[in-house]
């Protein structure tokens, strides 16, 4: 491999590895305040990409109005799904919680089925994420080059408000002591909806840069992203969010470079996030910033 081929797969890396840490940090958001692992985090992606879908090709809006009216709606559907399948079990045994998720993610993975089709929809990718720039034998899309910065944004973004606004700081005592925040006066109910509503919108975000990367859409698309990302904030360190953008770098850049590296081993792909999530539980369950959390 070559100069330009070596870096050609970096850059594809960076942006596999950024759609997955978008997707990841908001699992690792619910999960940092409710101890709770949303398995229907990717079903959520996976109708925050329809929403969009509908926007752009049946009401003509512009892309940037169908983002940002999927990802307002997504966190509205996040907030319902918190205060309408969640909250009644805040003080339930968290194995309830747990089957509820999953019960929550079938649930929408069949209602897409009925109400959308099974048949895959084309998603087009707008001409700002469409152009191509070659410089000697690299060729690189400019989409490639949005994801990194825009998930940088998003980093950024979430640090400031976790370490320098009262919703944050409330997001961080509520990590640590449901109880005791709630005995302070916080509204407790409040801060988890709002979690939810941060951690969809991004779900919906990423949900609609991976349709721009891979060009259709089904009820089923948000599965396989939504467990790479579960992945990634576990090998990340689950409950923190830089640690969920450095687990999925990590994943996007063994993914990419498995191919690279070993062309014949390209159908277990899928499987290196599962065999990384195995060594990361026998040997760091912590992850790579995780801390051992108050249970």
């Amino acid at each position: 491999m070559d100069g330009a081929q070596l870096l050609q797969q970096i850059i594809n890396g960076l942006t596999l590895g950024s759609l997955y840490a978008l997707i990841a940090i908001g699992y690792t958001m619910v999960y940092g305040i409710l101890r709770l692992i949303n398995f229907a985090h990717g079903d959520v992606l996976m109708v925050g990409c329809y929403l969009a879908w509908f926007g752009a090709v049946q009401f003509g809006l512009p892309w940037w109005a169908a983002l940002m009216g999927s990802m307002a709606l997504t966190a509205l559907l996040g907030v319902l799904i918190d205060q309408g399948a969640y909250r009644p079990l805040r003080s339930a045994p968290r194995i309830s919680a747990l089957i509820t998720a999953i019960g929550v993610s079938f649930f929408l993975e069949n209602l897409g089925l009925v109400v959308f089709g099974g048949r895959p929809k084309a998603f087009e990718r707008p001409e700002i994420f469409n152009q191509l720039y070659q410089i000697g034998d690299l060729r690189v899309l400019s989409h490639s080059v949005w994801v990194p910065i825009i998930t940088a944004l998003v980093l950024a973004g979430l640090l400031w408000m976790i370490y320098r606004t009262r919703l944050g700081m409330a997001m961080r005592a509520l990590s640590r002591d449901l109880v005791t925040v709630q005995l302070m006066g916080i509204d407790t109910n409040r801060v988890v909806a709002v979690t939810f509503a941060l951690g969809s919108a991004l779900a919906a975000a990423g949900g609609i840069f991976w349709a721009m990367k891979y060009p259709q859409i089904n009820p089923l698309m948000g599965v396989l992203p939504g467990l790479k990302a579960f992945v990634a904030a576990v090998l990340g360190g689950i409950g923190n969010v830089v640690g969920a953008v450095l687990g999925g770098l990590m994943l996007g850049f063994g993914e990419i470079m498995l191919v690279a590296l070993w062309p014949e081993l390209a159908g277990y792909r899928d499987a290196l996030a599962f065999v990384l999530l195995i060594g990361f539980l026998l040997f760091r369950p912590s992850g790579i910033l995780g801390q051992e959390l108050p249970s």
